[in-house]
């Protein structure tokens, strides 16, 4: 549907066809759409309306945000801050950068949120949303329910639920295929045996996984490490002699998670460590 013809049907009485239009379409609200029926009688008060060129436009505009935010995602992807290009601190529901401060982060969908003010009660809602123009809205059953402006707000409390983050985590399990560095074969993390290592053959870590012992010894006598002799068992947190890709301080799950697309690549392409 063209601009002047939704224009020209919104005169017209409201029907029953209308009315379904209306509700499979974009939800605009009372203000904006009040704002929009004031720009268009001001545009066709000018003359006819060139309908393409206003659609060329706005189509430009969405193109130019979605390959920006394509490309931030391809750095995250990598590894990297989107922002400055340093190495990013990848979580299982975080990406946080250390160089510039840059970062992204899930919230609870079940849970809630509460925003603790500075001399005052703590205001709960569902979401809360902190704006450059310097408020924080608060949400509740999809009502702004609270303005508060950031001077006021000392700090902001996400309430995740424990069964709420063990059913997150449980479908990223559901979705891992773990291939064994050396067989090739699908790995259990859960079963014993299982082994997870990082070592560095060249200037950098990689990371590895082994479906059992016996894997695991023989990948270690075929690919004895390039930078150190020990570099299996050296203590990361201790070590300064590689270029460090991967951090211990965290283990199990979510070490696994964030290794997802790149094991996937693999097992899609079937290639093999060198």
């Amino acid at each position: 549907m063209t601009i002047a013809e939704w224009w020209q049907q919104r005169k017209k009485p409201e029907t029953s066809a209308n009315t379904e239009d209306d509700l499979t379409g974009p939800l605009i609200h009372d203000d904006e759409q009040e704002q929009y029926d004031h720009d268009m009688r001001i545009v066709s008060a000018q003359g006819p309306i060139n309908e393409e060129k206003l659609q060329r436009k706005a189509e430009k505009v969405i193109l130019s945000a979605a390959e920006d935010s394509l490309q931030r995602i391809h750095a995250i992807k990598m590894g990297r801050c989107p922002d400055c290009g340093h190495h990013v601190r990848q979580h299982l529901f975080a990406s946080i950068c250390d160089h510039c401060g840059w970062h992204t982060f899930e919230v609870p969908r079940q849970g809630s949120v509460r925003v603790h003010i500075t001399n005052g009660t703590p205001v709960e809602g569902e979401r809360c949303y902190v704006m450059k123009t310097g408020v924080v809205l608060v949400v509740v059953d999809d009502v702004v329910r609270a303005k508060i402006p950031t001077s006021s707000v000392s700090w902001i409390e996400y309430l995740w639920d424990q069964q709420e983050l063990g059913s997150r985590h449980r479908q990223v399990l559901d979705r891992m295929s773990l291939l064994c560095a050396w067989c090739n074969q699908e790995a259990n993390p859960e079963i014993d045996g299982f082994h997870m290592a990082q070592v560095a053959f060249g200037a950098a870590q990689e990371r590895y996984c082994f479906c059992c012992d016996d894997c695991y010894e023989a990948f270690r006598k075929m690919y004895p490490a390039r930078v150190h002799r020990n570099c299996y068992e050296r203590d990361c947190t201790t070590c300064n002699l590689c270029i460090k890709r991967y951090s211990d301080d965290e283990d199990g799950m979510r070490m696994l998670a964030k290794d997802y697309l790149k094991i996937v690549k693999q097992a899609r392409t079937g290639s093999s460590h060198e």
